[in-house]
């Protein structure tokens, strides 16, 4: 009767109520459990399942630069200007849920891509939609999309993600087709999504890196809106990751 009842759970696609019931129907201190304690157990292991699941489907689709990054491994013994109090007041979702930003600059190779894929990773976790980009792939994305006539479908895909990491942006000057599209981009989020941007450029001279000042305006504004600022300082992290290897 249990074969039965395993193979119909499958069938049902109840995959980790089945091993769960496999595994624990012959375990001796689960003998003494009363009906609904038992099933409880196995609705507790098909629920976890889905969650790992659906946690692995996330990250997958987010993409991020480095896949395995945590807030809870961030170093903060290194003097970069990263309060551990800012980053566990963001670890409770709410900037998320009011789709507020995080804008992180700082020089190369001082942990701006690791700080925002963390972030990504920590949302993923938390069940939220994540897509990363470096902002030059950003836009020969864009530009195919453009050729291909998908241009508006691009742009809605990047909407519809809860989350949106834009990294390395600033590395080359803005033609003015770019400009409109960042405008277009962090339009179609504002208020609908949050948004990360790590950029080696101070958050200061954005505005005047973009150069249009009505473009300008309208971006930075609904960027600094409500946002949360990390402004990295310091030597590069890969130099010091190298003399300790050495």
């Amino acid at each position: 009767m249990h074969t039965q009842t395993i193979t119909k759970m499958q069938e049902m696609k109840l995959h980790g109520m089945a091993r769960s019931f496999e595994t624990r129907r012959t375990k001796p201190d689960h003998q003494d459990l009363t009906h609904d304690e038992f099933i409880a157990l196995l609705v507790d292991d098909e629920y976890i399942q889905r969650q790992n699941n659906r946690q692995r489907r996330l990250l997958q689709m987010a993409k991020l630069k480095f896949s395995s990054a945590a807030l809870e491994n961030i170093d903060y013994q290194q003097n970069r200007g990263i309060l551990k109090s800012k980053i566990t007041a963001l670890q409770n979702n709410h900037w998320l849920e009011k789709y507020q930003n995080i804008l992180i600059s700082g020089p190369t190779g001082v942990g701006k891509s690791y700080l925002a894929c963390a972030f990504g990773q920590w949302a993923c976790r938390s069940g939220f939609t994540v897509y990363y980009s470096r902002w030059p792939r950003m836009l020969g994305d864009i530009l195919v999309a453009r050729g291909e006539g998908n241009y508006l479908k691009y742009l809605q895909k990047l909407t519809k993600v809860n989350l949106l990491i834009i990294d390395d942006f600033g590395l080359n000057s803005l033609a003015d087709t770019d400009k409109k599209d960042l405008m277009e981009i962090i339009e179609d989020r504002y208020m609908t999504g949050s948004t990360v941007i790590a950029s080696q450029l101070p958050i200061k001279d954005w505005h005047t890196f973009i150069g249009d000042p009505t473009i300008a305006d309208a971006v930075c504004d609904r960027l600094f809106h409500v946002s949360h600022k990390f402004e990295l300082k310091g030597g590069s992290m890969r130099k010091k990751s190298e003399i300790i290897d050495s």
